[in-house]
């Protein structure tokens, strides 16, 4: 008997993008179909025909449990759709922000790539943007000019390290 080939890494790469083009496909679809006006008037819809048809089953466990269990299997699955799409937005949304900041004169390179530090790092930027926020404000009330661009580093924040 012959031994089976074990698939190369492009021939697994080449099945695996294929799964994820279709669920690439069916999640965009998906979305966009169940974000419409249509789809809400169709869930209505069907709302309403399970609660006119309540008294025909003289509102039994089963007339409960067919809208219980359609809403638990819809909300189950949706829930994947809906991420995959979040991930996917706010990662195309965090490369146009990386491409401004990139592109823009005299920002700071350093904030490339922000949403892999940790929270304590985050939390300590952002710290850092509240205190300027505050001066600036402060600042406009004294009848200042509050454009101008302090440095970032101080004795607990260095965007640098």
């Amino acid at each position: 008997m012959a031994a089976k080939k074990k698939p190369t890494k492009k021939q697994t790469d080449q099945k695996s993008s294929g799964r994820d083009d279709f669920f690439e496909n069916f999640a965009r679809i998906t979305s966009d179909l169940t974000g419409s006006a249509w789809a809400f008037l169709v869930a209505l819809g069907v709302i309403i025909i399970w609660g006119v048809s309540g008294p025909l089953f003289g509102y039994s466990d089963t007339w409960q449990l067919v809208i219980n269990t359609g809403t638990t299997i819809i909300t189950f699955l949706m829930v994947f759709i809906i991420q995959h799409t979040q991930n996917k937005d706010t990662r195309a949304l965090q490369l146009k922000l990386d491409e401004l900041i990139r592109t823009t004169e005299g920002a700071h390179n350093a904030f490339l790539d922000l949403e892999g530090l940790s929270d304590v790092e985050l939390c300590k930027i952002q710290e850092r943007y509240r205190e300027l926020a505050e001066q600036s404000r402060k600042d406009l009330r004294a009848g200042k000019k509050d454009t101008h661009k302090p440095d970032l580093k101080t004795e607990n924040f260095d965007i640098a390290r």
